[in-house]
C-alpha cells in the first residue's frame, strides 16, 4: 500500500485569518485532486500566521479561529488535513495542531517545548501541552510534534511509546546562515532515536525581520534525507510512503527529489529578496526609493530591491555634495543602467548651504567637526523622505551590519526608511555577495567592488581613516556580537590588540541607542540586531569580563 503526504509549504499574512483559511482550504484540495495526497500537512500556526506575536492577545481571537477551522471542516472532505493554530481550552491557549477529515477533527495536539530565547517568545502566549497524539491514517498511526519539539529527543520519543509509525513535524523555523545543514543533522538524530521516519514542513515566506525559507524534507528511520523541497519557493510537495506489515519498519518513505544545497551568499541572498518582497508587497508599497551613493552597499541594495519587486517599482536617486567624486557619480549611473531602474540626480548643495546659513548664529564660535557632516547625511534623508511620501514608495536604507554595529551612521541621516537588507550583513559578506550577484547578470560594476569604501562627507575620507581593516573588523564584532565573548576573552586569542578591541566594544554598547531607531531588516544570522539582541541603552555592564 502507498500511503501519500503533501506538504504545503505556504507564504501567509499574519493576522489575515480569513485569507490564511482560505489558501488552506484551496491548498487542501490542490492536495487531493492534484496530488492524490492521503494528507495534507501545512506549518506551525498556519491560520495566523508566524509570529502573530500579541495579536494573540486579541479578545476576538478565539472567535476568528473557532469560525476558521469550521470553515475547513464543511468545505474540505476527502483528504486529511493536519494545520496549526491557536487554541484556547479551559481558559488557557495552546499552540495546537489540529487534524481534520470528512467534517470531523479528529484530535489536537499541544505543543510541548515551548522556546523563549532568541527571537522566540512562546511562553509569553502559551502554556505547554503534555499528551501525545496518535492519529490512523490508512491504517499508519501519525504522531505529530510542533517545531521546537523535534529539537528535543522527549516528544518524538513519546509518539514512538504511544504507537507513532511516522512523525509529522509542523514547524515555523526560521532562517540563519547554514540553518539548513543544522536541521538536517537534528532530523537525523531524531530519527535514529525513534527509528521513525519523519516529515518536517516548514514556513516559507517573510515576516518583518524573521525570513522562512521553506526547504520541507523527509528523512527515512535511518535519518537519511529522501526528499527535499525547495527553498524559497511556495509550493505542495508529495512525497510517497510504502507501508507494509510484514517488514520491521513498516511505513518506508519512497525516495523522491531533493532540491539542490545552497551556497551560503546564494541563501543570504534569496533572504535578502524574499524579506524585502514579502515586507514591501505585505504592507502594500508602490515601490521602494533608495539613495544611491556609487558606493558597494547601496548597489548591493538596489540590486536585491530590483530582484524583489522588478525595476519599473525601484527609483534609485543620487545626491551629490561637493565630496562627491566624479568615479562615484559615473558608478552609479552605471548601475542604474544595468538595473533599468528610474534614476535622478538631485544635488543638495543649495539645501545644505541653506541649512548652515540659517544655523549660522547657532554655530558662530564652534570649528567644523562631524556636524556638517552629519549634515550632508540628514538633508539626502529630508529628500528621500519627501519622494517617499509624495509617491507612496518606502525607502530602503542601506547601511550594513558593520556600520551599525560601531554607529558609522548618522540618525535621521543615512538611517533613514522603512526596511534594511543589509541590517544583519556584515561588510565583509557585503563584497561577496555583490561577487554572487555578478554571477548571476553583470549589475554591479567591478570598480565599485574594488575601490576603498568612503562616506565621501569629507575630503579624501575613507572608512578606514576611523575604522580597522574590515577583515578585522568583522570578525572583531562577531566574537562579541554573536559569540558573546569578552573584550578580555577576545584578546585571549592573540590575534588582536589591545587599544582596537577595546574602542570596538565600546563603540558597539555606545551607539545601541542608535541602532534602536534604526529600521527593521532581514535577519540572517544567529544574533542580528532587533529581535536576537536586547541590550539596554543605559549600563554599567563592564566590557571586558
Amino acid at each position: 500500500m502507498t500511503f501519500r503526504v503533501a506538504m504545503a509549504q505556504l507564504d501567509m499574512l499574519v493576522g489575515d485569518i480569513k485569507n490564511n483559511t482560505e489558501s488552506v482550504i484551496k491548498a487542501a484540495n490542490e492536495a487531493r485532486d492534484h496530488h492524490q495526497a492521503d494528507v495534507v500537512v501545512f506549518p506551525e500556526l498556519t491560520l495566523t500566521g508566524y509570529p502573530p506575536e500579541d495579536l494573540l492577545l486579541r479578545p476576538s481571537l478565539d472567535r476568528r479561529i473557532e469560525e476558521s477551522i469550521q470553515k475547513i471542516l464543511n468545505e474540505v472532505h476527502d483528504i486529511y488535513v493536519v494545520v496549526g493554530y491557536p487554541r484556547r481550552i479551559d481558559g488557557d491557549l495552546f499552540n495546537c495542531a489540529g487534524v481534520i477529515h470528512q467534517g470531523r477533527l479528529l484530535g489536537e495536539y499541544s505543543k510541548q517545548k515551548l522556546p523563549n530565547f532568541k527571537v522566540f517568545d512562546d511562553k509569553r502566549y502559551f502554556e505547554e501541552g503534555c499528551e501525545p497524539l496518535i492519529v490512523t491514517i490508512k491504517n499508519v498511526k501519525v504522531g505529530l510534534s510542533i517545531c521546537e519539539d523535534i529539537w528535543h529527543p522527549d516528544s518524538s520519543l513519546q509518539a514512538k511509546e504511544a504507537g507513532a509509525e511516522l512523525i509529522l513535524n509542523l514547524s515555523a523555523s526560521p532562517f540563519h546562515i547554514e540553518k539548513m545543514g543544522v536541521r538536517e543533522q537534528l532530523l537525523h538524530k531524531r530519527a535514529t532515536e525513534t527509528q521513525l521516519p519523519i516529515v518536517f514542513v516548514n514556513y516559507m515566506g517573510a515576516q518583518d525581520e524573521l525570513v522562512y525559507e521553506g526547504g520541507s524534507f523527509v528523512v527515512n528511520a535511518h535519518g537519511e534525507k529522501v526528499s527535499q523541497a525547495p527553498w524559497f519557493e511556495t509550493g505542495i510537495y508529495a512525497v510517497d510512503f510504502s507501508v507494509d506489515e510484514t517488514r520491521d519498519q513498516k511505513v518506508v518513505p519512497v525516495p523522491c527529489s531533493i532540491a539542490p544545497a545552497l551556497s551560503i551568499e546564494e541563501s543570504v541572498y534569496q533572504a535578502m529578496v524574499l524579506g524585502l518582497r514579502d515586507y514591501i508587497e505585505k504592507n502594500r508599497f508602490k515601490g521602494i526609493v533608495l539613495g544611491l551613493s556609487g558606493g558597494i552597499d547601496s548597489a548591493l541594495s538596489l540590486a536585491v530591491a530590483v530582484d524583489a519587486i522588478g525595476a519599473e517599482r525601484v527609483q534609485a536617486v543620487m545626491m551629490p555634495y561637493t565630496y562627491t567624486s566624479s568615479m562615484s557619480l559615473e558608478d552609479a549611473e552605471e548601475e542604474a543602467q544595468l538595473l533599468g531602474v528610474n534614476y535622478s540626480v538631485l544635488p543638495i548643495e543649495p539645501m545644505v548651504s541653506a541649512f548652515m546659513k540659517t544655523l549660522e548664529p547657532e554655530f558662530e564660535g564652534y570649528g567644523k567637526d562631524t556636524t556638517e557632516e552629519n549634515l550632508q547625511a540628514r538633508t539626502r534623508g529630508v529628500t528621500l523622505m519627501a519622494i517617499s511620501n509624495k509617491k507612496g514608495y518606502m525607502v530602503l536604507t542601506t547601511g550594513n551590519k558593520s556600520e551599525m554595529a560601531v554607529g558609522y551612521a548618522t540618525l535621521y541621516g543615512d538611517m533613514v526608511g522603512g526596511y534594511s537588507v543589509l541590517k544583519d550583513v556584515f561588510k565583509t559578506l557585503v563584497f561577496k555577495l555583490c561577487r554572487y550577484r555578478n554571477t548571476l547578470s553583470y549589475v554591479i560594476p567591478e570598480r565599485v567592488i574594488t575601490r576603498p569604501p568612503s562616506a565621501e562627507l569629507a575630503p579624501d575620507q575613507v572608512d578606514e581613516d576611523s575604522l580597522p581593516s574590515y577583515d578585522v573588523l568583522d570578525e572583531i564584532l562577531h566574537l562579541y556580537i554573536e559569540m558573546d565573548m569578552s573584550a578580555e576573552d577576545i584578546l585571549g586569542l592573540g590575534k588582536f590588540d589591545r587599544e582596537t578591541v577595546y574602542r570596538i566594544l565600546r563603540l558597539v554598547d555606545l551607539n545601541e541607542y542608535k541602532r534602536r531607531q534604526a529600521p527593521t531588516g532581514v535577519r540572517l544570522t544567529e544574533r542580528g540586531f532587533g529581535r536576537d539582541r536586547r541590550y539596554p541603552m543605559t549600563n554599567g555592564w563592564h566590557i571586558g569580563e
